[in-house]
Protein backbone atom coordinates (compact mmCIF):
# COMPACT_ATOMS: atom_id res chain seq x y z
CA UNK A 1 0.00 0.00 0.00
CA UNK A 2 1.45 3.34 -1.37
CA UNK A 3 0.44 6.73 0.39
CA UNK A 4 1.89 9.74 -0.88
CA UNK A 5 4.87 8.08 -2.58
CA UNK A 6 5.75 6.43 0.43
CA UNK A 7 5.29 3.05 1.42
CA UNK A 8 2.91 2.77 4.20
CA UNK A 9 3.47 -1.02 5.18
CA UNK A 10 5.51 -3.54 4.44
CA UNK A 11 3.73 -6.41 6.30
CA UNK A 12 7.51 -8.66 6.11
CA UNK A 13 9.29 -5.63 8.15
CA UNK A 14 6.46 -4.66 10.35
CA UNK A 15 6.30 -8.83 10.90
CA UNK A 16 9.49 -8.77 12.10
CA UNK A 17 9.56 -6.09 13.86
CA UNK A 18 6.87 -7.36 16.03
CA UNK A 19 8.58 -10.86 16.57
CA UNK A 20 11.62 -8.85 17.44
CA UNK A 21 10.02 -6.80 19.99
CA UNK A 22 7.63 -10.13 21.66
CA UNK A 23 10.92 -11.49 22.27
CA UNK A 24 12.61 -8.58 23.43
CA UNK A 25 9.84 -8.16 26.02
CA UNK A 26 9.58 -11.56 27.42
CA UNK A 27 13.05 -11.73 27.74
CA UNK A 28 12.85 -8.54 29.98
CA UNK A 29 10.00 -9.33 31.99
CA UNK A 30 11.89 -12.67 32.70
CA UNK A 31 14.79 -10.69 33.88
CA UNK A 32 13.15 -7.42 35.41
CA UNK A 33 9.99 -9.39 36.86
CA UNK A 34 11.16 -12.85 37.66
CA UNK A 35 14.75 -12.25 38.50
CA UNK A 36 15.49 -8.78 39.76
CA UNK A 37 12.03 -7.74 41.60
CA UNK A 38 12.11 -11.29 43.22
CA UNK A 39 15.42 -10.57 44.83
CA UNK A 40 15.74 -6.99 44.92
CA UNK A 41 11.91 -6.03 45.51
CA UNK A 42 12.70 -2.08 44.01
CA UNK A 43 9.56 -1.25 42.05
CA UNK A 44 11.61 2.38 40.74
CA UNK A 45 14.86 0.22 39.08
CA UNK A 46 12.11 -2.76 37.94
CA UNK A 47 9.88 0.53 35.78
CA UNK A 48 13.15 1.93 34.90
CA UNK A 49 14.60 -1.79 33.57
CA UNK A 50 11.37 -2.13 31.15
CA UNK A 51 11.49 1.41 30.03
CA UNK A 52 14.62 1.73 28.88
CA UNK A 53 14.74 -1.64 27.38
CA UNK A 54 12.14 -0.89 25.87
CA UNK A 55 12.76 2.80 24.42
CA UNK A 56 16.67 1.42 23.34
CA UNK A 57 14.93 -1.15 21.83
CA UNK A 58 12.91 0.62 19.63
CA UNK A 59 15.57 3.51 18.56
CA UNK A 60 18.02 1.05 17.43
CA UNK A 61 15.19 -0.94 15.44
CA UNK A 62 13.78 2.21 13.82
CA UNK A 63 17.30 3.44 13.04
CA UNK A 64 18.84 0.72 11.23
CA UNK A 65 17.82 2.24 8.14
CA UNK A 66 20.04 5.19 8.54
CA UNK A 67 22.66 2.24 8.79
CA UNK A 68 23.17 2.57 12.42
CA UNK A 69 26.44 1.86 13.76
CA UNK A 70 27.51 -0.21 16.61
CA UNK A 71 29.85 2.65 18.15
CA UNK A 72 26.35 4.68 18.04
CA UNK A 73 24.51 2.04 20.00
CA UNK A 74 27.01 1.19 22.55
CA UNK A 75 26.84 5.32 22.62
CA UNK A 76 23.81 4.84 24.77
CA UNK A 77 25.68 3.55 27.56
CA UNK A 78 27.51 6.97 27.70
CA UNK A 79 24.58 8.57 27.45
CA UNK A 80 23.68 6.91 30.92
CA UNK A 81 26.78 6.92 32.43
CA UNK A 82 26.68 10.34 32.27
CA UNK A 83 23.62 11.37 33.56
CA UNK A 84 24.25 8.50 36.44
CA UNK A 85 20.87 8.88 37.92
CA UNK A 86 21.95 12.33 39.38
CA UNK A 87 18.35 12.75 41.49
CA UNK A 88 19.17 9.31 43.60
CA UNK A 89 22.57 7.39 44.50
CA UNK A 90 21.72 4.05 42.28
CA UNK A 91 23.94 0.93 43.75
CA UNK A 92 25.94 -1.06 41.07
CA UNK A 93 23.97 -4.09 41.35
CA UNK A 94 20.95 -1.61 39.51
CA UNK A 95 22.93 -0.28 37.18
CA UNK A 96 24.29 -3.47 36.13
CA UNK A 97 20.73 -4.77 35.49
CA UNK A 98 20.18 -1.52 33.73
CA UNK A 99 23.51 -2.09 31.68
CA UNK A 100 22.17 -5.69 30.74
CA UNK A 101 18.63 -4.51 29.72
CA UNK A 102 19.96 -1.83 27.33
CA UNK A 103 22.57 -4.94 25.89
CA UNK A 104 19.12 -6.93 25.47
CA UNK A 105 17.51 -4.36 23.67
CA UNK A 106 20.87 -3.32 21.46
CA UNK A 107 20.94 -7.11 20.30
CA UNK A 108 17.67 -8.07 19.63
CA UNK A 109 16.95 -4.98 17.64
CA UNK A 110 20.19 -5.19 15.76
CA UNK A 111 20.86 -8.79 15.14
CA UNK A 112 21.50 -9.40 11.49
CA UNK A 113 18.79 -12.01 10.28
CA UNK A 114 21.22 -13.79 8.18
CA UNK A 115 22.83 -15.55 11.36
CA UNK A 116 19.66 -16.76 11.92
CA UNK A 117 17.05 -15.87 14.95
CA UNK A 118 18.87 -19.14 16.75
CA UNK A 119 22.08 -17.07 17.69
CA UNK A 120 19.98 -14.40 19.60
CA UNK A 121 17.76 -16.69 21.45
CA UNK A 122 20.82 -18.61 22.62
CA UNK A 123 22.49 -15.82 23.34
CA UNK A 124 19.79 -13.92 25.18
CA UNK A 125 18.95 -17.27 27.10
CA UNK A 126 22.42 -17.51 28.38
CA UNK A 127 22.65 -14.05 29.82
CA UNK A 128 19.25 -14.88 31.91
CA UNK A 129 20.88 -18.21 32.93
CA UNK A 130 23.83 -16.64 33.98
CA UNK A 131 21.81 -13.45 35.80
CA UNK A 132 19.57 -16.11 37.62
CA UNK A 133 23.02 -18.53 38.88
CA UNK A 134 24.93 -15.61 39.61
CA UNK A 135 21.91 -13.92 41.48
CA UNK A 136 20.47 -17.18 43.43
CA UNK A 137 23.82 -19.65 43.69
CA UNK A 138 27.42 -18.20 43.71
CA UNK A 139 26.55 -14.16 44.88
CA UNK A 140 25.00 -14.18 48.47
CA UNK A 141 22.71 -10.90 49.15
CA UNK A 142 24.39 -9.95 52.87
CA UNK A 143 22.83 -7.22 54.43
CA UNK A 144 23.78 -5.20 57.85
CA UNK A 145 21.69 -3.64 60.73
CA UNK A 146 23.73 -1.59 63.92
CA UNK A 147 21.98 -2.63 66.90
CA UNK A 148 22.50 -1.43 70.59
CA UNK A 149 22.93 -4.56 72.37
CA UNK A 150 22.55 -5.06 76.05
CA UNK A 151 24.31 -8.33 77.27
CA UNK A 152 27.82 -6.84 77.19
CA UNK A 153 28.87 -10.06 79.16
CA UNK A 154 28.26 -12.25 75.87
CA UNK A 155 30.65 -9.77 73.60
CA UNK A 156 33.76 -12.04 74.69
CA UNK A 157 35.10 -13.82 72.01
CA UNK A 158 34.65 -17.01 73.39
CA UNK A 159 30.65 -16.18 73.83
CA UNK A 160 30.29 -15.18 70.36
CA UNK A 161 28.01 -18.50 69.02
CA UNK A 162 25.94 -17.27 72.24
CA UNK A 163 25.53 -13.94 71.02
CA UNK A 164 24.32 -14.77 67.51
CA UNK A 165 22.03 -17.12 68.71
CA UNK A 166 20.77 -14.47 71.27
CA UNK A 167 20.46 -12.22 68.49
CA UNK A 168 18.71 -14.52 66.10
CA UNK A 169 16.12 -15.32 68.41
CA UNK A 170 15.75 -11.07 69.34
CA UNK A 171 15.74 -10.47 65.57
CA UNK A 172 14.63 -13.08 63.63
CA UNK A 173 17.23 -12.68 60.85
CA UNK A 174 19.51 -15.51 59.65
CA UNK A 175 22.57 -13.94 61.05
CA UNK A 176 26.05 -14.68 59.46
CA UNK A 177 28.62 -12.83 61.68
CA UNK A 178 28.68 -10.16 63.96
CA UNK A 179 30.98 -7.31 64.38
CA UNK A 180 31.44 -5.60 67.65
CA UNK A 181 32.36 -1.77 66.92
CA UNK A 182 31.72 -0.46 70.24
CA UNK A 183 31.06 -1.47 73.67
CA UNK A 184 30.40 0.86 76.84
CA UNK A 185 30.59 -0.40 80.35
CA UNK A 186 29.30 3.14 81.83
CA UNK A 187 25.81 2.17 80.34
CA UNK A 188 26.51 -1.66 80.06
CA UNK A 189 25.42 -1.39 76.23
CA UNK A 190 27.35 -2.33 73.31
CA UNK A 191 26.81 -1.44 69.64
CA UNK A 192 26.71 -4.37 67.20
CA UNK A 193 27.34 -5.09 63.41
CA UNK A 194 24.81 -7.57 61.85
CA UNK A 195 25.40 -9.21 58.82
CA UNK A 196 22.79 -11.57 57.89
CA UNK A 197 21.12 -12.70 54.44
CA UNK A 198 18.50 -10.95 53.11
CA UNK A 199 15.89 -11.72 50.27
CA UNK A 200 16.62 -8.61 48.57
CA UNK A 201 19.10 -5.33 48.93
CA UNK A 202 17.34 -3.26 52.21
CA UNK A 203 19.56 -0.42 51.11
CA UNK A 204 21.53 1.63 54.16
CA UNK A 205 21.60 0.64 57.35
CA UNK A 206 18.61 0.59 59.97
CA UNK A 207 19.48 1.53 63.06
CA UNK A 208 18.14 0.44 66.44
CA UNK A 209 19.83 2.82 68.43
CA UNK A 210 18.20 3.96 72.21
CA UNK A 211 16.58 7.14 72.67
CA UNK A 212 19.43 7.90 75.55
CA UNK A 213 22.34 7.38 72.87
CA UNK A 214 21.88 10.49 71.17
CA UNK A 215 24.11 12.34 73.89
CA UNK A 216 27.77 10.69 72.55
Amino acid sequence: MDLFEFRSIDGQNFLEFVIRFIFNFLIIYILAKKIYFRFRRKSNILFALFLLNIIVFFVCYLLQSVQLSIGFAFGIFAIFSILRYRTTSVPIKEMTYIFIAITIAIINSLTILNTGYLLMLFTNVVIVVFVYIFEKKFIRNEAFKIVVYDKIELTKQEYQSELIQDLKERTGLEINRVEITRIDFIRNIARIKIYYNASYDEGDAEFFIDDDDDDD
